[in-house]
């Protein structure tokens, strides 16, 4: 998952790209407005940060030019303790929810894990694929209620395909929300992330819970057991009419 921090204070604007960044985000960050809305409009990011007092453009304006932009990605905003109005005012301008400064770090860990899940369709943390369940909030995936393990990059993958479920994701879609800028980007490995998961929730292939769309990238499939039956069922029909 990508993410946009604009933060004029630097102490804050640190702590929230180390502390998401150790949680697996990749982030962007931008210390005034102006820099921060060239990065809003030309990226599609998973979720925004944004302060409301920000130098050269202030959050607002950043929000609402963005909204016009047609970017319509969460955006989570920064005020100052019981300035109202400007949650108001920010709230009106397209933002989704707003975070009040100073803030414990779980707080916002469970803000930016909410409006990204709801963005996706999704009321609950946990996201239930047949027999997978993959919690966002313990950032853990079960199958048929047994753990299994994932590096952070694995379950990142899985997690972001997961939100887009039914969609067809390409690998520089993939990398672009999954590599820092400046990360030395390479798409084949995201293939071999994709090996790996498939090796490790789905064996046997009997799931199909992630497939391959020549020329497009790969698409998670919303119900992986009914995929399951429907190519077991063609090969049945196919076996009788042989």
């Amino acid at each position: 998952m990508r993410l946009l921090v604009v933060e004029d204070e630097m102490a804050i604007r640190n702590q929230l790209a180390d502390y998401l960044g150790g949680l697996g985000f990749a982030v962007d960050v931008a210390a005034d407005g102006k820099e921060g809305l060239y990065f809003a409009k030309e990226y599609d990011y998973d979720l925004a940060i944004v302060d409301i007092g920000l130098p050269e453009i202030d959050g607002i304006e950043l929000i609402s030019q963005a909204r016009a932009a047609g970017k319509s990605y969460p955006v989570l905003i920064l005020t100052a303790r019981g300035n109202w109005q400007d949650k108001v005012k920010g709230l009106e301008a397209g933002a989704d929810d707003y975070l009040v400064k100073p803030f414990h770090n779980e707080e916002l860990r469970a803000r930016v894990n909410a409006l990204i899940r709801r963005a996706s369709g999704h009321a609950k943390p946990q996201l239930e694929f047949g027999p997978v369940t993959i919690d966002t909030a313990a950032k853990q995936v079960l199958l048929n209620g047994k753990e299994v393990e994932l590096t952070s990059y694995e379950y990142n993958t899985l997690e972001y395909l997961a939100h887009h479920a039914g969609e067809a994701i390409s690998k520089t879609v993939l990398t672009e929300h999954l590599y820092q800028q400046d990360f030395e980007r390479d798409s084949n490995v995201i293939e071999v992330f994709i090996g790996r998961l498939r090796k490790k929730l789905d064996p046997k292939g009997e799931l199909q819970l992630i497939t391959t769309i020549r020329g497009q990238g790969y698409r998670f499939n919303t119900d992986p057991t009914s995929v399951h039956n429907s190519v077991a069922n063609s090969d049945k029909g196919a076996d009788v009419v042989g």
